[in-house]
């Protein structure tokens, strides 16, 4: 688990003293502060759509204009510099999409801008996505070069049956070839699995698993499936083809997951993420810790703090209209929403108790504008699914698998 940064002992706010709403000067810069700030780059391309997946990603027949990309990227990052004003950045994550379909040169182009507008910190974290085909895992010694400290593989199963399934297009020999490459070439490097997957049962999955914990990385990103709106697996599911694991089958695999990552020291930090102790990912727990982030590239979201509010921000999906965007008015944001303090508390709320380390309670209290009532927080503290560490507050291991509905539970 991260450990939390040590805070001041402020006594819980009473739920029936409504805090300020507004704060002052100092307050709001320190709100602003809290959690970080990193970057995150869209990169919406790939070359096949894989049937399980909802994200904003493209397939062209022709490969895009990079050097037209580099220089929508640029004037998008100056207007997102614009809002924010100087910040340093800690993190940089390339997600997409494939970003591994850049040419190295297109990276070190977006981090010279992305650099430029926000000083990078020393030691900053820089990730980029990649699939884990042979083509693909040649470049790694140029990403390395064009500063790329940190890679995320997206490995997805080590069934070769699995992987044609889930639509991939690497063999589990190249991936693993691939992750050999990356540990040579990347300071820091993860990959990613996908579990629960149609008939699959616990055993073999804890074998995966311990296959997969024995190429010693440092981090691994372990997911349910998911049948999500809009995808291909959606349709089959729809149409009685694609049976997934039922509720119990679920937990078991859920169950597998926990006791074989924590007996390997790479205990859960994140509901879905797995890390030995300092190798975390950084820049996602800007995200959970609710710092703030500037989205850059088409579809992407960022959280920015703009003359002391928090501003929600959403770039055009379509990679050819997000760049017409750019060209004409020097970004491609299509909704910039100001979030009220109550979103911002909702927001934390979401994002925190995802984390092992919880979610704090008087951050929280201070933008909700009064504390979480004992009403809601003790039947689930009893029941063992919460626990209370100070002022924090986090899903205990029985509590994770129903983390929504303890978040229901707490959320106004």
């Amino acid at each position: 688990m991260t450990t939390a940064p040590v805070l001041p002992s402020v006594p819980a706010p009473s739920a029936a003293t409504p805090l300020p709403q507004a704060g002052g000067e100092a307050e709001r810069a320190g709100e602003n502060t809290a959690g970080g700030f990193g970057v995150y780059v869209h990169w919406p391309f790939c070359l096949a759509k894989c049937p399980y997946c909802d994200f904003n990603s493209h397939v062209r027949q022709s490969p895009p204009d990079q050097a037209r990309f580099i220089a929508a990227f640029r004037q998008e990052i100056a207007h997102m510099r614009a809002l924010t004003g100087p910040r340093e950045a800690g993190t940089v994550f390339f997600g997409g999409g494939t970003p591994s379909l850049m040419a190295p040169a297109t990276v070190a182009a977006i981090l010279e801008a992305v650099n430029a507008a926000w000083p990078l910190a020393a030691g900053a974290e820089i990730t980029l996505e990649a699939n884990p085909t042979s083509v693909e895992a040649e470049r790694f010694r140029g990403y390395r070069a064009a500063g790329i400290n940190r890679v995320s593989l997206g490995v997805q199963a080590l069934d070769d049956a699995e992987l044609k399934a889930l639509g991939r297009m690497h063999s589990v020999d190249e991936a693993l070839a691939a992750v050999a490459i990356a540990r040579h070439a990347f300071e820091r490097v993860s990959f990613d699995l996908i579990y629960a997957r149609p008939r699959q049962k616990p055993e073999d999955w804890a074998r995966e698993l311990k296959r997969a914990i024995a190429e010693g990385c440092e981090h691994l990103s372990l997911y349910q499936l998911t049948i999500e709106p809009g995808t291909m697996f959606e349709k089959l599911y729809s149409a009685g083809k694609l049976l997934i694991p039922d509720d119990d089958h679920a937990r078991a695999l859920w169950d597998v997951t926990q006791e074989i990552t924590a007996q390997a020291g790479l205990p859960a930090y994140e509901i879905s993420n797995h890390a030995r102790p300092g190798a975390e990912a950084r820049h996602n727990l800007v995200y959970w810790r609710y710092g703030t982030y500037a989205g850059i590239g088409p579809g992407a979201h960022g959280r920015l703090a703009v003359n002391g509010a928090r501003r929600a921000t959403f770039t055009q999906k379509q990679p050819e209209t997000w760049l017409a965007l750019v060209e004409a008015n020097g970004h491609g944001i299509v909704s910039d929403e100001t979030l009220a303090r109550a979103e911002q508390a909702d927001e934390l709320l979401l994002m925190g108790l995802r984390l092992a380390e919880g979610v704090d309670l008087v951050r929280y209290a201070r933008l909700a504008g009064h504390a979480i009532p004992e009403s809601r927080i003790a039947p689930l503290e009893a029941d063992g699914l919460v626990k209370r560490t100070g002022d924090r507050l986090a899903a205990t291991p029985a509590g994770f698998p129903v983390l929504n509905a303890i978040i229901a539970a707490l959320a106004d």
